[in-house]
């Protein structure tokens, strides 16, 4: 009798382990197949389905016109039906520039025969990163151009979708203008339907990677 007690304290404590291992799987699946949305600055989560009414109201990325390293126009239609990854660099960039173009880079090659998903790069400086000047910049990095756009057009579009549209800053409360120079590390991942997914810091490998599994995970939203 006190045999079968010990084994049934053993079964026990053996299904509630299996039991909590798996819905530690679980929870960890959750986070990689569900991003939640984002609307503002502090990049707040907020939850939903993706066929809930709300998101039809929800903070999109606005509409833009800009051109590439081919010259050219890039819009918001050429993004279309496609999950994008964007950030802001400048070519004369000695930091953290070549950092992010490199693993801008990572990103392309990953998804590179996969067609629902682009790369969009914005220079921080148009007034000297010309479309020659970009192109020259993008056989230099290895860029292609049907996978990844360098823009360039006017700085005050550029520096609004920035700091309005993609909430790339950091300086939360700290009014800036257009004169106020607009540099960071921050990828923002993008979905099909124009809504912010998820940040991410650019200089960061394990970041990147993660930004790699979440693009995996909104291709499955369809």
């Amino acid at each position: 009798m006190k045999r079968l007690t010990c084994k049934y304290i053993f079964y026990t404590i053996v299904l509630f382990v299996l039991s909590f291992s798996c819905k530690n799987i679980e929870e960890k699946q959750g986070r990689v197949t569900t991003l939640p949305f984002y609307n503002e600055a502090t990049f707040t989560p907020h939850w939903f389905n993706v066929e809930d009414e709300k998101l039809n109201t929800f903070h999109k990325i606005s509409d833009f016109e800009l051109v590439n390293q081919e010259g050219k126009i890039v819009t918001q239609n050429t993004f279309k039906d496609k999950i994008y990854i964007a950030d802001f660099f400048f070519t004369t960039c000695p930091g953290i520039c070549p950092k992010m173009t490199a693993n801008m880079k990572v990103l392309q090659d990953e998804f590179l025969t996969d067609d629902s998903v682009l790369l969009l790069s914005h220079t921080v400086t148009p007034e000297t990163d010309s479309v020659s000047v970009l192109k020259a910049y993008a056989e230099d990095k290895q860029v292609d151009s049907d996978k990844w756009h360098l823009v360039t057009g006017e700085r005050s579009l550029i520096y609004d979708l920035g700091r309005q549209a993609y909430f790339v800053e950091e300086d939360l409360g700290k009014l800036k203008t257009k004169d106020d120079f607009l540099h960071t590390e921050n990828f923002v991942l993008i979905d099909k339907r124009r809504h912010i997914r998820g940040i991410y810091n650019g200089l960061n490998k394990t970041a990147v990677q993660q930004l790699i599994e979440d693009i995996k995970a909104l291709k499955k939203e369809g």
